[in-house]
Formats: structure tokens, C-alpha cells, sequence
């Protein structure tokens, strides 16, 4: 059976993000959203937050799981018995980093690869950190996330949806 492990904060969990899992569902028996504690961060939503939405975003998807992790990814890959670690590159200033990481994660996790996949052209631009500075504002986030997304960043902010 192929698993593959796609890291992130998902903070929150958009249409780009989604656009990745549904094509790494079709490429893998079982895809597992790991949503990353990272407090250093300091997401809007806390954990169990970002995990509840991606679980309601990804919904249609048999073998898409989530789960919450707040440990080093390598030793995550090794709890969920993973090779594979999913990362999407929107444009070439993610590919550095990108790039950074999955040298890292190949030390410290030598039987994991990295795939790296690019978000359909219509999702290219679309950032977590874009989507909470719209809804901030009250601007209209429809096309960017699921609609239980858009209801959670409505509430965070205070405003009617």
C-alpha cells in the first residue's frame, strides 16, 4: 500500500492545498494530511481547529486522512510508517526552501522521498497567509477555500457570512 505524508500548517486549509491532495489521492492508496502544531508560527486557528476543517474540507476523499503532530516530521514519517512527503511549489521563491527541507528530511529520514507537485494554474497564487489578510479586511475568500473554511475565518473575525 503507498502512503504519502503532506506536512503543513494549513492555517487554514485552502483550494490550492486541496487541488494537491485530490491529485496525491489519485496517485496514493492513502493520503494523510499532517497538520503541524508549529506554535512558532502563532496560527489563527489553534490545532484541532486546523484539523477539523481540513477533515471537513477533504470530506469527499475515502482515503485522505488528518491528523494532528506537533514532533519532528522525520520521526512523524516513521510513526505513520511513510516514504513519501508531499510539497506543493506555487512559484520559484518556494522551490528554494522547498528544496532545503527535503535535503534535511533526506538526513534524518534517508528512506523518505520528497514529490514535489505544482497547484493547478487557477490556485498558483492562492496562500493561507493571503486568504486571513482577505478575510481580516472583509474581503470575499468564495474561490480561495471550502465553504466551512470561510465560515470559521468569518467567526474568528467577527463577521456575519
Amino acid at each position: 500500500m503507498s502512503k504519502v505524508i503532506y506536512p503543513g500548517t494549513f492555517d487554514p486549509i485552502t483550494k490550492g492545498h486541496m487541488d494537491l491532495v485530490e491529485r496525491a489521492a489519485r496517485i496514493f492508496d492513502e493520503v494523510v494530511i499532517a497538520v503541524a502544531a508549529s506554535p512558532k508560527k502563532q496560527p489563527l486557528f489553534d490545532l484541532n481547529e486546523r484539523v477539523r476543517l481540513a477533515e471537513e474540507s477533504t470530506a469527499h476523499l475515502d482515503n485522505v486522512k488528518v491528523t494532528g503532530f506537533s514532533s519532528l516530521l522525520a520521526n512523524f514519517l516513521e510513526e505513520q510508517q511513510a516514504t513519501v512527503i508531499l510539497r506543493g511549489l506555487r512559484a520559484v521563491s518556494d522551490f528554494e526552501y522547498e528544496f532545503q527541507m527535503a535535503n534535511m528530511n533526506r538526513v534524518l529520514a534517508p528512506t523518505v522521498d520528497s514529490l514535489f507537485l505544482t497547484p493547478a494554474e487557477q490556485y498558483s497564487y492562492i496562500s493561507s497567509t493571503l486568504v486571513r489578510e482577505i478575510a481580516s479586511l472583509g474581503g470575499d475568500i468564495t474561490n480561495f477555500v471550502d465553504p466551512c473554511v470561510g465560515k470559521a475565518l468569518a467567526e474568528k473575525y467577527g463577521q456575519k457570512d
